[in-house]
């Protein structure tokens, strides 16, 4: 079984324009969850287009952070987002394995704290992951984890046929040897990896109408469905025609006055031992 990464969605420029969008609703939370101080050098693991990447360096400070991404689409788009910023020499960017870091010798147990966020869903051996990031921190170094449990999502009032194709857009992830509940297993990972966990929080992703930002986590969910569409029908839980109808159907909802999205992604925090 390959370590590598294993990502429904692709790498397509359409991919990639949703993800910017979702970075824009989350990146402000997450990185007051990660609670950088300035000064920390920063190891990202999984970095895809790098604008929480370029965030957490505009802390930590220029140079300070290593981006780790194994899809070469997505390094070259956080480079040409970088570059358009004027921040092309704010990260290092790395391409490479996150079961397998890109690290020099000298560099392992160096960093204060090691980051990722919706990598562990998306590997085979998510505790293999923790593991090197356990491995890449110094003794009182942090093990920053976030990442989704599928089975919080909850929209309400509920779209017509949404329960079905999202009950089997999670059985995509079981396909391809992932897990869509990692979230809730952060905790564990961290203990099993040899960190010692301290925190917990939920990054709350979530609105309603009559909120401007609204219609963003309407049309990012009903992209998320559009990305894995092929996935979703091969698991033949559901038929094109209800799969298109839901679509329609949650778009239309999303222009209701009284309809509201609840999720939230978890997150753990460690710290590793001294030595």
């Amino acid at each position: 079984m390959s370590a590598s990464p294993r990502y429904i969605h692709g790498t397509t420029p359409d991919e990639q324009t949703r993800l910017s969008r979702l970075n824009d609703l989350l990146n402000e939370a997450c990185l007051r969850e990660i609670g950088l101080t300035g000064g920390e050098r920063v190891l990202d693991f999984g970095s895809g287009i790098g604008q929480l990447t370029r965030a957490m360096a505009r802390v930590a400070g220029a140079g300070q952070v290593v981006g780790i991404e194994f899809s070469a689409e997505q390094m070259a788009e956080a480079q040409r987002q970088a570059e358009a910023a004027g921040e092309r020499d704010l990260v290092e960017w790395r391409r490479g394995d996150v079961a397998n870091p890109p690290l020099a010798e000298s560099e392992w147990g160096t960093f204060d704290v090691a980051h990722a966020r919706f990598i562990l869903e998306h590997v085979p051996d998510p505790l293999g992951v923790v593991r090197q990031m356990v491995r890449a921190v110094r003794p009182g170094g942090r093990i920053v984890l976030a990442d989704d449990d599928h089975d919080v999502l909850r929209l309400w009032p509920e779209p017509p046929g949404l329960t079905q194709v999202w009950t089997a857009y999670v059985r995509t992830y079981d396909r391809l040897g992932n897990d869509p509940y990692v979230g809730r297993r952060l905790v564990s990972l961290l203990h099993s990896a040899g960190a010692r966990p301290v925190r917990t929080a939920q990054v709350y992703f979530g609105s309603c109408s009559g909120n401007a930002a609204f219609p963003a986590y309407v049309e990012n969910l009903a992209r998320v469905l559009e990305g894995a569409r092929e996935a979703i029908l091969d698991t033949l839980a559901v038929e094109i025609g209800q799969f298109e109808d839901t679509l329609v159907a949650l778009r239309e909802w999303g222009r209701r006055p009284d309809a509201a999205i609840w999720f939230s992604m978890p997150l753990a925090e460690g710290v590793r031992a001294g030595e």
